[in-house]
């Protein structure tokens, strides 16, 4: 039987992995939307039908007197990371090919491994360098990034990558304190209020329009939704509070520079979610590249246990 600590590390990996899947339905909610509503207007909304779900996941958890933490600043803080994380990200899709906008984005796993090793003082055996060295080759093949990756646009990609990997970090802090419901919470407010706070600012100053994609995506006066884009935006928040609760128990559970190999997983679904919605055959780079992926989760499970200083 498998000691407490390989348990509580698979587990992790089970709610990574899960997460990951679930968000990715999420990803292609909002790129089929972003020719239409402004990217404050689909969070503020996915935000706002969040919230009473994960109001639920903090009391079954406990009761909502956690909300109440002494670590607000540092949970509000994390937050605000992940805000500018997931803004970047998608304010990238107009201007990049989605394919090279992940392909960028998937930088994160191996920016959470470097990261772990001064910030959390986790020991990182060699095995996981490697694996994560070998699912980023597995991205790579997968999606073969061209001359997009040049586009300026490209930058937001990167910097939502590292934005990502500090609130990853942050949440294995916090996770020796704090549950997943109740980060997971904190991070659906600033969401809701960061969102609406920048919509605020751009319709006050009158910036309406802009010339790079990413920018008009991210300014864009709101306007009233149909309503089978209102019921997808509203959708994405009960993807967002599933799969944020998951991800964020994942980070918490286990040690980030092990569970971030398994970030890559999300790359199996873009092509599964390719083919039902739009046709697409996975390509041999596809098949080869999940190889790549899947070989790179098994290295870091049979990696060695690691332990942690300081």
């Amino acid at each position: 039987m498998a000691n407490p600590a390989t348990r509580r590390n698979l587990l992790g990996i089970a709610c990574l992995c899960t997460g990951v899947a679930v968000f990715s339905t999420h990803d292609a909610i909002i790129k089929g939307i972003s020719g239409d509503y402004a990217v404050t207007q689909a969070m503020v909304t996915r935000s706002l039908v969040a919230l009473p779900i994960l109001a639920v996941f903090v009391q079954w958890g406990g009761g909502l007197r956690q909300l109440l933490s002494p670590r607000f600043w540092m949970l509000t803080l994390r937050g605000l990371i992940l805000l500018l994380a997931y803004t970047t990200y998608y304010i990238a899709f107009p201007a990049l090919p989605l394919a090279d906008a992940i392909a960028l984005f998937f930088t994160a796993p191996l920016m959470i491994t470097f990261l772990a090793v001064p910030i959390l003082h986790e020991r990182v055996a060699a095995k996981e360098w490697i694996a994560a060295g070998i699912g980023f080759a597995g991205v790579l093949v997968m999606l073969r990034p061209g001359g997009g990756l040049f586009e300026p646009a490209a930058l937001l990609s990167l910097a939502s990558a590292f934005f990502y990997a500090i609130s990853a970090i942050v949440a294995r802090k916090l996770g020796v304190e704090e549950k997943a419901s109740v980060m997971a919470f904190y991070q659906n407010i600033v969401f809701l209020i960061g969102a609406g706070a920048m919509a605020f600012a751009f319709a006050g100053l009158g910036i309406e329009k802009a010339a790079h994609p990413s920018l008009e995506f991210l300014v864009r006066p709101w306007a009233w939704p149909k309503l089978q884009d209102f019921m997808l935006m509203g959708a994405c928040g009960v993807i967002a509070a599933v799969a944020m609760s998951l991800l964020t128990n994942a980070y918490r559970m286990a040690p980030a520079s092990l569970v971030s190999v398994f970030e890559y997983t999300g790359m199996l679904w873009t092509p599964l979610w390719g083919f039902f919605f739009f046709a697409e055959i996975p390509t041999w780079g596809t098949v080869i590249g999940a190889l790549l992926i899947a070989a790179a989760g098994i290295l870091a499970i049979l990696a060695p246990g690691r332990q942690r200083g300081g």
